[in-house]
């Protein structure tokens, strides 16, 4: 239902009407969500008659919008290209040939000559059960002992080859093919195998994996000017829960928790070794966060300043008698970002988010897709205010335009007209009440919206996080939630692998294999490391 205001000259516009206006705005917008809200539920109903849902709000396409000024530039060019065919790309060449057949031709008459050959290339994929019968020698000595001979290390003591498990790998993290159906396909190859061994084979013995996965949050933290982050839900055993990720164009991190907050995000990025530190820099972070004086005098007073994990932390603030859920979260920001400051050197980071609380820390920037939302999602009463959203949108995306261009050729007098364009786009009033409170909402963070003045480096939207999260939410709708500890680990720690290994340029399933055999590729890590090393 659409609602429609006539339009008011502005010599009627008196403060009694005006409040009306404010009044009338703010009851619509009442009722649209309580629409909103009822849409939602007959989405429902229409699911649990199996019907289909309608199709949800598109996102934002700001980004793709100000690539038209490129387009244009180049716009005769196109139309060239539009006659043409694309080139099919031909790699035979470099195929390496296993096999050769060779074909004679039929009733070769006598007295022919052999011509050469015309080759005729055909792929093929060999698809077949190997099972192996290790025989191993048993040796008596002279003296009595009994020796016999070891199976090799990649079996680990399994009834399974190495490949079998890198496809089992590759299949389930990379190709979200479920576990009933990879038990099914293996079946149906000959395969004897049951669905209490495929989750063994996907699970137990993957600790060198954890490892690498970890070491990946280390050097990203350390070496990267900055990292964009997201979360998504993730439920675990039954209940609802979340997934971070941390990460930027080399690599990517997961981590799946319980909670959303800003501890939990500070524990992760200490890699949840989980010390806590009250120096100067927790004194600080308390200070700007507003902890009572008391409350802060009572934690300084005392000699212990270290604390080796939450057990500790928490019996200091229970002995302190600091009992208030505020204060105790304050607090525990504070001496979780000074260990974090203390272990790490981060202070250089720039993280860049979508507005959520829990990652305001640090250098704080923000996605413009995400900020540009708050005026494209407005809903217009009349054709004045939908005049002005579509204005203010054009202006945000010529600025977005100009920010883009900046960061290819940054300079301080562009910086400054910028900054002043900005705050002509959000410092305007129009006829629209509701719109012009959006614009005041996100004059307040030009600071964090412009960090790429100061930082040119640095992306200013955060889609990266988002096409990464996307994979993870991809493997929740496919199997649904995890349901042991050991198997929401492994799940965080596959995708964060693959999606390192394709900002790398590394094939996943030769890297699967190599870990499972050779083991001749480097670290992710320190693959990362040189990466980064050469960007900076």
């Amino acid at each position: 239902m659409k609602f429609e205001l006539p339009q008011i000259p502005e010599a009627n516009h008196t403060p009694v009407v005006q409040g009306l206006l404010v009044l009338i705005e703010k009851l619509i917008e009442h009722t649209q969500k309580q629409q909103e809200e009822i849409d939602v539920l007959k989405d429902d109903i229409k699911v649990l008659k199996g019907e289909k849902k309608r199709p949800k709000f598109k996102a934002s396409k700001l980004d793709k919008s100000t690539d038209k000024e490129t387009q244009d530039t180049s716009e005769a060019s196109h139309d060239d290209d539009k006659n043409k065919k694309p080139r099919k790309r031909n790699n035979k060449k470099s195929l390496t040939i296993h096999r050769d057949k060779r074909i004679k031709p039929d009733d070769i008459p006598e007295g022919s000559r052999f011509k050469g050959y015309q080759d005729f290339v055909v792929q093929e994929l060999v698809i077949h059960n190997e099972n192996i019968r290790y025989r191993l020698e048993r040796w008596l000595t002279p003296d009595g002992k009994l020796l016999t001979g070891r199976l090799p290390p990649s079996l680990e003591n399994r009834h399974y080859g190495s490949n079998l498990v890198t496809y089992l790998l590759y299949q389930h993290h990379h190709c979200q093919v479920t576990q009933p159906l990879l038990v099914e396909q293996l079946r149906e190859w000959g395969i004897i195998i049951s669905t209490g061994q495929i989750d063994k084979l996907l699970s137990e013995g993957k600790e060198r994996f954890h490892e690498e996965k970890d070491a990946l949050l280390e050097t990203g933290l350390t070496y990267s000017s900055y990292i964009t982050v997201d979360d998504s839900g993730a439920r675990h055993k039954g209940k609802n829960g979340y997934v971070t990720h941390i990460g930027n164009e080399f690599f990517a991190w997961f981590s799946s928790t319980a909670s959303k907050s800003r501890v939990n995000f500070l524990t992760l990025l200490n890699r949840q070794q989980g010390t806590y530190q009250l120096d100067e820099n927790a004194v600080d972070y308390m200070k700007k966060n507003k902890l009572p004086g008391h409350i802060l005098a009572l934690l300084t007073s005392r000699t212990t300043m270290n604390f080796e994990n939450k057990a500790a932390w928490l019996l200091h603030l229970e002995t302190l008698n600091i009992k208030k859920a505020r204060h105790q979260r304050i607090a525990t920001e504070g001496a979780l970002m000074s260990a974090l400051l203390q272990n790490t050197s981060i202070e250089h980071l720039a993280i860049i988010s979508d507005g959520a609380g829990q990652f305001n820390l640090l250098t704080h920037g923000l996605c413009w897709v995400h900020a540009e939302r708050l005026i494209h999602t407005l809903l217009p009463m009349n054709e004045a205010h939908k005049e002005a959203v579509a204005g203010v949108r054009e202006q945000i995306w010529r600025l977005y335009r100009q920010l883009k261009a900046y960061k290819q050729n940054p300079c301080a007098e562009d910086a400054v007209n910028l900054s002043k364009i900005f705050d002509n786009i959000f410092q305007q009033k129009t006829s629209y009440v509701t719109l012009n409170q959006s614009l005041k909402r996100l004059n307040k963070l030009k600071d964090k919206l412009l960090l790429v003045l100061k930082r040119p480096e640095i992306p200013i939207h955060t889609n990266g996080s988002e096409g990464d999260i996307r994979d993870y939410v991809k493997k929740r709708k496919v199997s649904g939630g995890t349901r042991s500890d050991l198997g929401q680990k492994c799940r965080d720690t596959f995708v964060s692998l693959k999606k390192t290994c394709r900002k790398l340029g590394l094939s996943f399933w030769e890297y699967l294999h190599d870990r499972h055999h050779e083991q001749k590729i480097p670290s992710l890590s320190n693959i990362l490391k040189l990466r980064l090393s050469e960007v900076t």
